[in-house]
């Protein structure tokens, strides 16, 4: 068994859409390589940042993202083997990009309260926004508003 400990740039963009990991970014890496009977096991821990565009407020942000992984590469590749050892080496970036592409978030937000933006006045929405919302009445549902619920038991 081996255990490196690596820093690497980020060779090209990883992911689409809102949220992404930019080329140049630094990645840590934390690494483990066993050896067992069928190939080479490899435990990867890979921590960045990534940037992205939140989904409620379309606030760009940055946050830190942490994959973890185990994959065997195998001596002989077979139809249920998808990597492989090549001579003494083994390609840790297909298998490492598929992991940071899977747990990137579909659909991030800059903060767990974010409120989004005010469909009226395209800014950000508050609080008091949120309260003039709740005053405003559909007048197509104004008549029901009218209507009282009798409780009968």
């Amino acid at each position: 068994m081996r255990e490196r400990e690596r820093e690497v740039t980020v060779p090209e963009h990883f992911g689409e859409g809102l949220a992404s990991v930019r080329s140049g970014e630094v990645m840590h890496l934390d690494l483990r390589f066993e050896s067992v009977h069928e190939g080479i096991l490899a435990t990867v821990e890979a921590s960045m940042d990534y940037h992205a565009e939140c989904g409620r407020c379309l606030t760009e942000f940055t946050s830190p993202l942490k994959v973890e992984f185990v994959e065997l590469f195998a001596y002989t590749l077979t139809e249920a083997d998808e990597y492989g050892v090549h001579g003494d080496h083994v390609n840790l970036e297909p298998p490492l990009r598929d992991a940071i592409v899977l747990a990137l978030p579909f659909q991030p937000v800059c903060r767990p309260d974010c409120l989004g933006l005010n469909p009226k006045t395209g800014e950000p929405l508050t609080v008091e926004d949120l309260a003039e919302a709740d005053e405003d009445i559909d007048p197509r549902w104004a008549a029901l508003s009218e209507f009282q619920a009798d409780k009968t038991d």
